[in-house]
């Protein structure tokens, strides 16, 4: 994971932030992840979270599970 610093930010700028970041709950330092995660256009979230999440929305799916004949083997990786 990279890092950045931020030199020269304008006061203002940062009082906004602070401001920003206590409406979300979060820190300052998350506020702004979560603005550079917007601006890069990366997901919130999980895609499989976001996909249960939508699921859900509709009343969920219901799978039918096959029986197991068999207990699980071990796996070789030689």
């Amino acid at each position: 994971m990279g890092t950045l610093t931020i030199r020269q930010l304008d006061e203002r700028t940062h009082a906004r932030l602070r401001g920003r970041a206590a409406k979300h709950g979060r820190s300052v330092e998350a506020e702004v992840r979560a603005i550079l995660d917007a601006a890069v256009d990366l997901p919130e979230q999980n895609f499989l979270l976001a996909l249960q999440a939508a699921v859900s929305e509709v009343g969920g799916v219901d799978l039918d599970l096959p029986e197991r004949s068999e207990p699980p083997q071990p796996v070789e990786f030689s």
